[in-house]
């Protein structure tokens, strides 16, 4: 039926999400953010074969122009309401370019 069917589909994209690179591995408030994003729903619409992409382009972002809220995350180390809204705002606005980039 259609909620195993989505069920699994989330746990395709959960198992691509934590494939990490041999000796790579990433800081604790990368994996934060990157694990929020997928058990909150927002890799549901990325095909699971853009999963990785989808991560190093996200971890990218972060890196580049969101090292505050990666900064607010090892210094609190734990989500805070000010946090959370931060970074539901930066994955909401990731995602959606995101998707729209992979649609053009």
């Amino acid at each position: 039926d259609a909620s195993t069917q989505a069920l699994l589909a989330r746990g395709d994209r959960l198992t691509e999400l934590l494939k990490q690179p041999q000796f790579s591995p990433l800081k604790v408030e990368e994996q934060v953010v990157v694990l929020y994003a997928g058990t909150r729903g927002y890799l549901k619409d990325v095909t699971v074969v853009d999963v990785q992409d989808y991560e190093a382009k996200l971890l990218a972002h972060l890196r580049g122009e969101q090292t505050a809220l990666l900064s607010s995350i090892a210094t609190e180390k734990k989500l805070t309401e000010d946090i959370e809204g931060t970074m539901k705002s930066v994955l909401d606005s990731f995602t959606s370019n995101y998707l729209a980039s992979k649609a053009a």
